[in-house]
């Protein structure tokens, strides 16, 4: 195997070896890919053109789908082009561009649900004081703060995964590039490394879902008191499923990322990963956005608008 010193390209373990599932592979995840793309961007579109929709709580969705968008963007293509080529080769720049994306894009979106949640809270908990806490100014702020401590919180982790030496082996177990499986190929100490990483890991993602959680104690306390049956049922079928999706996509990363790397990958830490890098894109349009009422009325505007020219 190359040494740390000549080490410059990955070998990304596949689903399976068989030409039939690689297939089946690459069929399934381009579906999912392409799902994903058409019901981001037409949150994007929505929210954009129509502007009975230009509120927090839309900006804050429209923001979620450009991330998703990007997020699964960066494994998924490249792994369906992987299986039907047969070619699983990454360089280290690719390595380190995936790693890089892959912790940022984790990062922001937990914030980014994280606020959410918050300004769910807000609007049920607190309705005549959401336009002075929820002001376009606070928006604009907690999106550039998401963003820009995600580049930095990504850009520790990956400069501290890489200058590591890496001589065991130059083969990822996992469809893409992962710290993890990065920290089992290296032939240095890498306590420090996994310490680091379970107790950021902890105190961001457990942090967020403690405020999480902690928001939707608050609304489903204050939806109780509703009077109609109706408007329950109506705050229950949207937080429920926020909340799902939540601890799925936290649970999955909890028990990939915070393993010690002592561990040996098996093939259900790949089917694990594609629950935080696959479902959670492909669900939260549908979750977050096509059930809601208003982003359905606006959607039928736009394409009677479009369709009828």
């Amino acid at each position: 195997m190359p040494n740390s010193t000549t080490m410059m390209e990955f070998v990304l373990m596949g689903f399976s070896d068989e030409w039939e599932l690689q297939v089946l592979h690459a069929v399934s995840f381009s579906l999912m890919y392409l799902l994903t793309l058409t019901g981001n961007f037409l949150i994007v579109i929505v929210t954009t053109q129509d502007k009975s929709l230009h509120t927090p709580i839309y900006l804050f969705l429209r923001n979620l789908s450009i991330l998703d968008a990007c997020y699964i963007s960066v494994t998924v293509p490249n792994s369906c082009v992987n299986s039907l080529f047969d070619s699983s080769v990454i360089s280290k720049a690719g390595c380190v561009t995936q790693v890089f994306l892959m912790i940022f894009f984790i990062y922001v979106e937990m914030l980014f649900l994280t606020i959410m949640a918050q300004d769910r809270y807000v609007a049920i908990c607190q309705p005549l004081h959401y336009s002075m806490i929820m002001n376009s100014q606070v928006c604009v702020q907690m999106t550039l703060a998401s963003i820009l401590s995600g580049l930095v919180y990504s850009g520790f982790h990956t400069g501290n995964t890489f200058r590591l030496p890496f001589c065991q082996s130059n083969v990822i177990h996992q469809f893409f590039c992962d710290i993890p499986s990065l920290l089992k190929l290296s032939c240095s100490d890498t306590f420090s490394n996994e310490v680091i990483n379970i107790v950021s890991g902890l105190v961001i993602g457990g942090g967020c879902f403690i405020f999480i959680i902690r928001s939707y104690i608050h609304i489903f306390s204050t939806v109780l008191k509703f009077p109609s049956g109706a408007d329950r049922a109506k705050a229950f079928s949207t937080c429920i499923p926020h909340i799902f999706v939540v601890s799925v996509f936290l649970s999955s990363l909890v028990y990939v990322y915070l393993r010690p790397s002592a561990i040996s990958a098996t093939i259900q830490d790949m089917v694990l990963s594609v629950f935080y890098s696959v479902i959670p894109p492909l669900f939260n349009p549908i979750i977050y956005s096509l059930r809601n009422e208003q982003i359905k009325y606006a959607i039928k505007n736009i394409t009677k608008k479009y369709f009828n020219k």
